[in-house]
């Protein structure tokens, strides 16, 4: 009885060793585990470490296939947006000539005859003007000897010296003094030296857009009214044809009264669309023109506003010269006659500076105030 028990206790105590045994190998494979994916980690996040990267570097990295395929094809279809720029406005004018001015000269007064004819041919001179400078003219690049170039960054697309207010345009892929944008309605790069004609062809065709709906008010009614009857009175026939054998009357309406009357309402829907959406976009320009800054900066300066403001320190636009300073800079106004023969009369005159460095303007008033930070 005795030995059995010997021999029971005996088997009790190897079975708990070996199972102290599997224990112990299972917790040394989990911390082996464990080590090996910290490890692992720790090697990826060597390899992929870069003091500069954060939500929005990841989020460009994502998007990269989006932007390579919106550049290429802004690329390709920017000669379609000018032409449909062109045909556009080359239409409006047709029917301004055709349609509208005859009518003009029989039913309005001399005075208001004048008024029209003045404005218009004004505004569609410095339109016309303003949009083949701002399409012809390059908006500036640094120069490709680098030698004596100051540089405050580099370009990582270029690998070269980028002066202060450049960016590089993935579009034209190349750096772009003072760079504002790309637009695809120019098919070129909107920078120093046709950043005014930009804004200038923006500015004129929004006053000549609204100019034509509100002339064409009243006559976008009366036309309106018209292709309403018109389609009524086809209706009309259509039923009556149905219900004899008989031949039906011809329309009460021509040929050319119903073009007269669709170009009329096509003339006022473009013009109220065009101004909505082109004055928006001229306002936001003009509250970046009043605070110095491009589309661009707008963007970098409101980061850093936020980074100092962390830190309590103030943020200060080294190329803001105060509201007022900022427009005569923008439209090269350096005396008062400027107003008149640069800004409401055509004018290829070169803008303040080189693109290269940033020195005061003799236009400007007074001094800046000094930099708090940068």
């Amino acid at each position: 009885m005795r030995s059995r028990q010997r021999a029971f206790a005996a088997v009790m105590r190897l079975l708990l060793k070996c199972l102290r045994l599997g224990r112990r190998r299972r917790f040394k494979l989990v911390r082996q585990a464990e080590q090996l994916w910290h490890y692992g980690h720790l090697c990826l996040r060597s390899l992929l470490y870069n003091s500069f990267t954060n939500g929005d570097v990841v989020l460009d990295s994502l998007f990269e296939p989006v932007y390579w395929l919106v550049d290429h094809v802004t690329r390709w279809f920017g000669v379609v947006f000018v032409a449909l720029v062109i045909g556009l406005t080359s239409s409006i004018v047709a029917i301004v000539y055709i349609c509208l001015l005859p009518l003009i000269l029989q039913t309005y007064t001399p005075a208001w005859i004048c008024w029209h004819l003045a404005y218009g041919h004004w505004n569609l001179v410095m339109i016309v003007f303003h949009y083949y400078m701002a399409i012809t003219t390059s908006p500036g690049h640094p120069p490709q000897a680098k030698d004596d170039l100051t540089g405050v960054s580099i370009c990582r697309k270029c690998i070269a010296p980028k002066p202060a207010r450049t960016h590089h345009c993935s579009i034209c892929n190349r750096c772009v003094l003072k760079m504002d944008h790309h637009c695809p309605w120019l098919n070129n790069c909107v920078g120093h030296y046709n950043h005014r004609y930009f804004f200038s062809f923006c500015l004129f065709m929004t006053m000549g857009c609204i100019y034509c709906s509100i002339s064409g008010w009243e006559m976008f009614r009366d036309a309106y009214a018209a292709i309403e009857r018109m389609k009524l009175l086809e209706e009309r026939l259509q039923v009556a044809a149905n219900q004899t054998y008989y031949q039906t009357p011809p329309p009460t309406f021509s040929f050319r009264q119903r073009a007269f009357h669709k170009s009329v309402v096509y003339l006022w829907v473009l013009c109220s669309s065009v101004a909505l959406a082109l004055g928006a976009l001229t306002l936001w320009h003009a509250a970046l023109i009043t605070r110095g800054e491009t589309s661009i900066e707008r963007h970098i300066n409101k980061k850093e506003r936020q980074r100092l403001q962390k830190n309590g320190k103030v943020f200060r636009n080294p190329y803001s010269y105060g509201s007022w300073d900022n427009w005569k800079v923008f439209l090269g106004v350096d005396m008062p006659r400027h107003w008149l023969t640069r800004v409401l009369l055509p004018s290829p005159h070169l803008p303040h500076g080189t693109g290269l460095s940033w020195d005061l303007p003799p236009c400007v008033t007074k001094q800046r105030m000094p930099l708090l930070a940068l």
